[in-house]
């Protein structure tokens, strides 16, 4: 069976995209972060949505689940396989079009393997902006991002990647084709299919193409590092700007010093703008009037001493250095015990605060590295080294997500669930919506078949 499986998907793709050799499928069977690995059949390269549906009809009829990958840079081990049945890996990567840009409607129309850095830069080539952005843009494709929802730096503006989506393409898990491709901003004609295979993880079907939506593209923009005394002067520096900016702040980003330190030991060339403070704000205005806008807001800031001390980028390479501090906090810290969190805004201070004493306690010493999108109330709580924190990470886990839901918050924020939380998960959901996502589950794929293993 497995012999007429691998000819009849090298029949639909092509031998040469039909990866079976172990060195071959290695990097596609193995997370990012090299924490899940798995075994599977073959890597499947489709290149085109009839070749992603014949595979899917092939494998579903040989019981063979389907596993959908895009540029596999997911931290929760979403887009390899389990290793627990036979698999199939069915990458993206090669339906990298961008079908149609309709500047007059303000959409784009992108295939799933498009890398997201390339749908913002034909966006910008329009005179648009895509707003989706974060720090795997150079490789992170846009069937991924709209598989986990993923959220980055735009959020406090422009909101997650659901918001940046008016209609998909998905393949289910039968093998049929829905052409949801609809540019329309109102279309009140029943259930907002889209909406269920965003976020889903592949578990419902595979997108394999979106029409995204397109903004006006800024006519300016100022960015700052500001140092503030602790989270809840974060927190109020974040109301004050957008009581006197409103929608011109874009982005208001929170580092400890812990983070910032990572940073400069692992990339010695990054200059510290402001030594000596322990937590910073990098915060973005855009729009008419950025510059003369935030010098004024900082201002009175330092007047009402919200802010201790402040940096302003003076043109876009200065900008460009602020932010690569922020973008380079991920690989800074690989290696540790990670969460991606989000409570309400006003109680980021209150969780930031429990979390590192109950954390304290229970293991004296330990190192909290938190930083994040504070402007809409997520962020990525990393604790010490894994390494040394091997034996204990369960503990450390059930300590954070615990402090968590004590504030009625998310164990999720924009990374999704994929194996790493999906125990987990069944602690923090209502029994009742758990019966709901099992019951759409059941009806989209009632095999099963379909990136098994993840979310629920």
């Amino acid at each position: 069976m497995q012999d007429s499986l691998v000819k009849g998907l090298a029949d639909i793709v092509g031998a040469k995209n039909l990866l079976t050799a172990e060195n071959d499928t290695a990097p596609y069977t193995t997370d990012w972060r090299r924490q899940y690995r798995g075994a599977a059949v073959g890597v499947v390269r489709p290149a085109t949505t009839a070749e992603v549906s014949a595979a899917v009809r092939l494998c579903v009829d040989a019981g063979v689940a389907v596993v959908p990958q895009g540029g596999n840079t997911g931290l929760c081990g979403g887009s390899v396989p389990t290793g627990k049945q036979r698999e199939i890996v069915l990458s993206l990567a090669r339906m990298n079009r961008i079908r149609r840009l309709d500047a007059l409607n303000d959409t784009l129309t992108a295939e799933a393997g498009c890398v997201l850095a390339d749908i913002q830069r034909a966006a910008s080539d329009a005179g648009r902006l895509f707003a989706l952005s974060l720090a795997a843009e150079g490789s992170c494709q846009i069937g991924g991002n709209l598989s986990t929802n993923a959220g980055g730096v735009n959020v406090l503006r422009y909101g997650n990647t659901r918001d940046q989506v008016l209609g998909i393409e998905a393949v289910l898990p039968d093998g049929r084709v829905w052409d949801g491709l609809r540019g329309l901003r109102k279309d009140n004609t029943g259930y907002d299919l889209k909406q269920l295979f965003i976020g889903a993880e592949g578990t419902l079907g595979i997108i394999t193409a979106a029409v995204l939506k397109l903004h006006p593209k800024p006519t300016a923009s100022a960015t700052a590092w500001v140092a503030v005394e602790n989270p809840q002067g974060a927190v109020e520096l974040l109301g004050h700007l957008r009581g006197a900016c409103g929608d011109r702040l874009t982005a208001f980003e929170l580092l400890s010093r812990a983070c910032a330190n990572a940073v400069y030991a692992h990339l010695p060339e990054i200059r510290d703008p402001l030594p000596g403070g322990n937590w910073y704000v990098l915060l973005q205005l855009s729009d008419g009037g950025a510059s003369e806008a935030l010098d004024q807001m900082l201002e009175r800031a330092l007047d009402c001493e919200l802010v201790q001390n402040a940096v302003v980028a003076k043109n876009e390479a200065e900008s460009r250095a602020l932010w690569r501090i922020r973008e380079s906090v991920p690989e800074a810290q690989f290696a540790n015990v990670k969460h991606d969190i989000s409570v309400a805004i006003s109680k980021v201070p209150e969780f930031i605060e429990r979390a590192g004493a109950a954390l304290g306690k229970a293991i004296p010493g330990v190192q909290v590295f938190c930083f994040g999108h504070v402007g809409d109330g997520n962020l990525h709580y990393n604790i010490g080294d894994a390494a040394l924190l091997a034996s204990r990470r369960d503990e450390v886990n059930r300590i954070v997500y615990d402090q968590v839901a004590a504030l009625g918050g998310s164990i999720s924020a924009e990374h999704g669930l994929g194996q790493l939380k999906r125990v987990e998960i069944t602690r923090h959901k209502d029994p009742l919506e758990l019966e709901m996502m099992r019951s759409v589950k059941k009806a989209l794929d009632p095999r099963g078949l379909m990136n098994p293993g993840k979310v629920i």
